[in-house]
């Protein structure tokens, strides 16, 4: 009999990760940093609640950092079996992981200097670059569709998510004494009205299914509404004058922005003298959907081809479709957007404004009442960005305090995430008799609203606990 335990994204969204025992394998389902407050991010530094000896093989559903980001853990501890995912996130961890190594090596180096003038014991980072690279030497690559055997009797065969370019939904396929069982994992669910990506496909039959409920007690904003507001924000700010800051996360809403501010382009609709794309991770994120294409949206791929009939088909891109978009990437040409006082976008990281070149913007712009500043990602409470949207009259970057006279905007339906709604639409294409429903990835008030409406549906979903085992 198989054994699902759950080791992560349970207690909150991050840190998604879950052990599966069958009578011949062991096997892990993704291995996600804990991430937020101190508190939380320290549960990374705890020993991994398994024999790391015991595995034999690591499923990835896709390359966000709170599902990939300790792998290079598990590869240091010992682990040097196979990693599949799909290809795209491949190429995207190694961009993911990269950073959180050097971002983790800068902090220890920091407090490192620190301690040592405190006379206190230093400290090591979670895992060095070294580490990444072995970690990518594991990795494997699968198409979605591709059903191939993994270990003695376990299948895997991943389904688009269309969360983020290579988001995969997770099918296991386990073979015990003559019986097949099913086990789904969602992964994280895209929102169907987001850019670029396709929905995320039907699945009709499990044994097990566990869920993700990031929205499961709320639903977005409409899309048509969204894009209305987007759009009378940058022509409020192209006739005042003033540049817009675009806090974004570097993988998906980047992408996302990026191809919004295109079809605007596109219909004569934007008048700034050009958008600055200032985060080196979100330029070679960038390069990456593009070289992805094939598995974009019909639509959307149309449009970008359409509006680059001059250029080859293998130059058509994001960048051919807004063509008035340059790329920051030296320390040098980030700097001299601060002598830019008019007539620019600058989309650039973090997202939630605790770090990156997106502070640096901000000190140069938020004094000015002629600048604009859209958020198009969640906040997080006790974050920089929360308090801008909350209405804090003073931004600190420095031990500089920084009056804030921009105007801040919050557009809520550009999250890459499924709503309720979407969520429960999904659940709808299983046939015949239900799956187990276990509810994984979200609050615990969006957990409660989502099994609340499921239940309503003819499911009986249970909320999942931290190292809760079950057996199937």
């Amino acid at each position: 009999m198989a054994q699902l335990t759950f080791y992560g994204a349970v207690a909150g969204v991050t840190g998604s990760m879950y052990l599966l025992q069958t009578d011949h394998s062991n096997l892990l389902l993704d291995c996600g940093l804990f991430q937020g407050r101190r508190e939380e991010e320290e549960a990374n530094l705890k020993p991994l609640p398994f024999a790391v000896s015991s595995l034999d093989a690591v499923v990835l559903s896709h390359a966000h950092l709170d599902h990939s980001g300790r792998l290079p853990l598990l590869v240091a501890e010992g682990y040097s079996g196979p990693i599949y995912m799909t290809k795209p996130s491949g190429d995207l961890i190694e961009v993911l992981l990269k950073d959180a190594a050097s971002l983790q090596e800068r902090d220890v180096e920091w407090e490192n200097k620190r301690l040592r003038r405190a006379g206190k014991p230093e400290v090591e980072p979670l895992y060095r670059a070294e580490d990444v690279q072995e970690t990518l030497k594991l990795c494997q690559g699968l198409n979605y569709q591709q059903r191939i055997s993994i270990t003695e009797d376990v299948e895997v065969r991943f389904l688009d998510a269309g969360h983020i370019l290579g988001s995969a939904i997770v099918e296991l396929y386990i073979s015990e004494r003559g019986v097949e069982k099913k086990l789904v994992f969602s992964g994280d669910l895209g929102n169907s009205q987001a850019a670029l990506l396709r929905d995320p496909e039907a699945v009709q039959s499990a044994d097990v299914l566990l869920l993700e409920s990031t929205y499961g007690d709320r639903d977005h904003r409409s899309m048509e509404d969204t894009l209305q507001e987007f759009e009378d924000v940058i022509l409020e700010a192209s006739e005042n004058g003033g540049n817009i800051l675009i806090p974004s996360f570097a993988v998906g809403r980047t992408q996302e922005i990026i191809f919004r501010l295109g079809e605007l382009y596109q219909q004569g609709k934007l008048h700034q003298q050009a958008i600055f794309l200032d985060s080196p991770m979100a330029i070679a994120v960038t390069e990456i959907y593009h070289r992805y294409q094939n598995i974009y949206n019909a639509e959307d791929k149309a449009a970008i081809e359409t509006a680059s009939l001059t250029a080859s088909a293998k130059e058509r891109s994001l960048h051919t479709f807004l063509p008035i978009l340059r790329y920051s990437i030296s320390t040098d040409e980030s700097m001299a957007l601060n002598k830019v006082e008019r007539g620019a976008i600058i989309i650039a990281g973090s997202g939630m404004c605790n770090g990156g070149r997106i502070r640096h913007h901000l000190k140069h712009n938020l004094w000015r009442k002629q600048s604009h500043v859209i958020f198009v990602g969640f906040q997080a409470m006790g974050t920089p960005g929360r308090a801008l949207v909350d209405g804090a009259r003073y931004f600190k970057i420095a031990g500089e305090e920084v009056i804030v006279k921009a105007a801040i905007h919050t557009l809520g339906g550009f999250s890459a995430h499924a709503s309720q709604t979407q969520l429960i639409e999904w659940l709808g294409h299983f046939e015949g008799e239900k799956p187990r429903l276990f509810l994984v990835h979200g609050e615990e008030n969006a957990k409660q609203a989502l099994a609340t409406v499921a239940t309503t549906h003819g499911w009986r979903p249970h909320i999942a606990g931290l190292g809760e085992k079950v057996k199937f």
